[in-house]
This record gives structure tokens, sequence and C-alpha cells, in this order.
């Protein structure tokens, strides 16, 4: 019986030592697992432009997951903008409306209760009315109106500073 007993010592010795390997290896697995996860999640975040924190920028150089702008009305509250496009001779008018949505952190061009500051303002409005009066009437057709909001929004951004305008959103645009 004594070498029962030895031969059941060793057996249950012996048993939590190959169970220590195979729980060592799963914790491992685990972790490993999880690593990749996060590290895929991070990356496909930042790829697709979902990223949390500061933003990202793409190839356009628009700011993504920003904090809401403050957004401005150029022109007339009611009228907004007219103003004569297409060159000094020509005899199309433009009735637009325009709102931009600009950085609230630029404290050069933003006061703190969200409106623009008048020099600020008469940059933006003596910009905006010098590239639509450029404007030929070509690009002012609807299928490039993207590319239209594109040009001048990089435009401001380099009168006012990098990241002064978020996003230009056109809410009525009449041509006559």
């Amino acid at each position: 019986m004594p070498d029962e007993e030895k031969e059941q010592e060793e057996t249950e010795a012996a048993e939590p030592k190959k169970k220590s390997p195979i729980i060592m290896i799963a914790v491992i697995a685990l972790v490993g697992i999880a690593l990749a996860g996060g590290i895929s999640f991070f990356v496909a975040t930042q790829m697709m432009g979902g990223g949390g924190g500061g933003g990202h920028e793409d190839d356009f150089g628009d700011i993504r997951n920003h904090n809401p702008g403050a957004f401005v009305k150029l022109g007339d509250p009611k009228e907004g903008i007219i103003v004569n496009v297409g060159g000094g001779r020509s005899s199309k008018f433009l009735k637009a409306s325009i709102v931009l949505e600009m950085n609230p952190n630029k404290k050069d061009i933003m006061t703190e209760t969200g409106s623009l500051l008048p020099v600020a303002e008469t940059k933006i409005l003596d910009t905006t009315m010098q590239f639509l009066r450029a404007s030929k009437i070509e690009d002012l057709d609807a299928t490039k109106q993207d590319d239209l909001k594109k040009r001048l929004k990089d435009l401001l951004n380099s009168e006012l500073g990098s990241g002064a305008v978020f996003d230009i959103y056109i809410t009525s645009f009449l041509l006559q």
C-alpha cells in the first residue's frame, strides 16, 4: 500500500504541473487575440476616418471628427450674396446663401460668443465676392458645386489661416 500512496501522490503532484502550462498557453493566446483585435480596430478606424481624438485629415485637407464649428452666414441675413458673375461684361447675376462652418478655436477670427471679428468678416466677404466674380458661368454648374465649395474653402483658409474654415454650405443658389 505504501507504494500505491506514493504513486497517487506523484500523480497528484504531476497533474498540477500539466494544468499550469495549458492555462499559461490559454492566457497568452487570449492576450494575443485581444492585442491583435485592438490593433486591427485602431488601424481600421484610422483608415476609415472614424478614429477618436484630434481629427483626421484626408487627401482634400478636410478635417474630420472635429467639434462643431460656429456657423456664419455671409452677406445679408435675408438676401445672402448678390454678385455679377462671369466677368465684367457678363449680365449674369448670382444670388446665393452661403454658410461657413468656422473653427471656434481660432481666436484671431472668432469672438467668444461665436461671431466673426470685423477684420475677419471683411476678409471673408472680400475673398468670397472676388472668387465668385472671377468664376466662369461653366464653373457654377450644379454638377461642379463640390469643386466650387472646395476651391472657396481652400482660398478662405489661405487668407485666414489653415483650419479656419471647416466646411462651406450653400443653402440657396440662383443664377440668372
